[in-house]
């Protein structure tokens, strides 16, 4: 089974009911909602087919639910402007029903006191470079460095900078309340810049007593400076490549990506590394063999899950992209298990040294996989953190924690009616797994699992044969 779990965006290509079934039985582990397109009515169609396969097949996929963020946008243009090196070009926060050629106005008004001259400009991730050479109180005037095709309401970064925009909008605001009415598992915060944003949300979240766990993207240059203290406020963090390569120079975009599955793996939180994996089988059926070694990397890093954007929102090859994922994640993971080194270092705290010898056993006898039963899903991810060489199965009682385990590498939980005797919950678990042909008699297993002696819980790690 694979253990680098997939984030497929939910798009037109891929909202129908049928859509989304192939999807499911593909592989998909999370679906993403993007907020920046669709309204709530459209969301709620794909949130209600979810929950309806989920309930039909038994899987687990979960819902994650992405805000738009605040974002600088350029705004509409009647036809496509086509621009070339030495082009001159105005962005204007002027609010009129026409504008001169070559000019196109900016959705924040602030933009004007954010540049200098001097700036480089990006525009739709890049594929436009402007260099600002003069500012007035409502126009930027610019140079094109870069040529290429303006559309309508394009991304527009300044490099090396952050706009001084809020950190979560009203739109966002309601976005989110959406997310908690329609029991979403995740909400993937954009633009996160500092750890307050993620604990206004959590105050909020707890106040509706929703279980959704918070993940941070990182997205901005400001962002890098503060990343310790946003990890240590949220819940995962997500790798959003395509905003930070454009406000940071494009060559440092692999070493962070590097430093931040790291520091995610340090601490057992779960890293989704995103954006342009598969970039070009948005309109082509065969990946590049860059993109291949992209998600290589990512899987050779340990991340917790990859994603694919506008391949499986608006591409012509939605379900290709996901096998080809899939097909290059599985056979990179088959290396690794090649690598027995527990990356965990020891600790003073139980319950994390138990995951930690239960993961150097299963990886010294070879087991064929570990069992954990637990209610609050915290084994399972201490146990993921170790990245053992076999499966991880979990058992819980609750489907939101089932589908929240759903994120977190290797593990592949399972909803169990727990019995007073744990011997009970473990045979009803090893027939499970045999019923689904994951085990066999003769295989070897470890088995993590809670025992209430004189009202206490305590941990225990056996190792057993089916």
């Amino acid at each position: 089974m694979r253990k680098t779990k997939i984030v497929c965006t939910i798009g037109p290509k891929t909202s129908s009911f049928e859509a989304l079934q192939q999807l499911v039985a593909h592989g998909m582990n999370i679906a993403r909602l993007n907020m920046s397109h669709g309204t709530h009515a459209w969301h709620r169609e794909v949130i209600k087919n979810i929950k309806t396969i989920n309930k039909k097949t038994g899987s687990p996929v979960a819902l994650l639910l992405d805000t738009k963020g605040p974002e600088i946008r350029t705004g509409d243009v009647q036809r496509d402007i086509v621009l070339h090196k030495g082009d001159m070009f105005t962005l204007t926060i002027r609010r009129q029903a026409e504008l001169e050629p070559y000019c196109v106005e900016v959705n924040y008004d602030g933009f004007v006191t954010d540049v200098t001259p001097g700036d480089i400009i990006l525009i739709d991730g890049g594929m436009l470079a402007l260099k600002v050479t003069a500012v007035t109180q409502t126009d930027i005037t610019c140079r094109c460095i870069d040529g290429g095709v303006l559309g309508s309401r394009r991304h527009v970064n300044i490099r090396g900078k952050s706009a001084d925009l809020p950190s979560i909008t009203e739109k966002d605001w309601q976005d989110i309340a959406f997310g908690v009415d329609n029991c979403v598992d995740f909400i993937a915060l954009s633009f996160v810049k500092r750890a307050q944003a993620i604990e206004e949300v959590q105050r909020y979240i707890a106040e509706r007593r929703a279980p959704i766990d918070i993940i941070a993207k990182i997205e901005s240059a400001e962002a890098i400076p503060h990343i310790d203290e946003i990890l240590s406020a949220a819940d995962g963090i997500m790798i959003a490549r395509g905003d930070l390569g454009a406000e940071l120079p494009y060559e440092e975009v692999p070493l962070l990506q590097e430093q931040i599955v790291r520091k995610c793996r340090i601490v057992g939180k779960p890293v989704i590394v995103a954006t342009h994996m598969l970039e070009s089988m948005i309109v082509n059926p065969t990946p590049t063999r860059a993109e291949v070694t992209d998600i290589t990397q990512a899987v050779l890093q340990g991340t917790d899950a990859v994603m694919l954007s506008g391949e499986t929102a608006t591409g012509k090859y939605p379900l290709k992209s996901l096998q080809v994922m899939d097909a290059v994640a599985r056979r990179i993971e088959k290396h690794m298990e090649q690598d027995t080194e527990v990356r965990v270092e020891a600790s003073d705290n139980a319950k994390h040294e138990i995951a930690r010898s239960a993961s150097i056993l299963n990886n010294n006898l070879k087991a064929v996989a570990s069992l954990v039963f637990t209610r609050r899903g915290l084994m399972a991810v201490l146990l993921s953190q170790c990245r053992p060489n076999g499966p991880i199965y979990a058992f819980t009682n609750t489907t939101h924690v089932r589908r929240r385990l759903g994120i977190h590498w290797g593990v592949h939980p399972f909803i169990l009616k727990f019995s007073k005797d744990p011997e009970v919950s473990i045979g009803r678990a090893v027939t499970h797994l045999q019923q689904k042909q994951l085990l066999q008699e003769g295989d070897r297993i470890i088995v993590l699992s809670d025992i209430l002696a004189d009202g206490k819980f305590i941990e225990t790690v056996q190792v057993r044969t089916v």
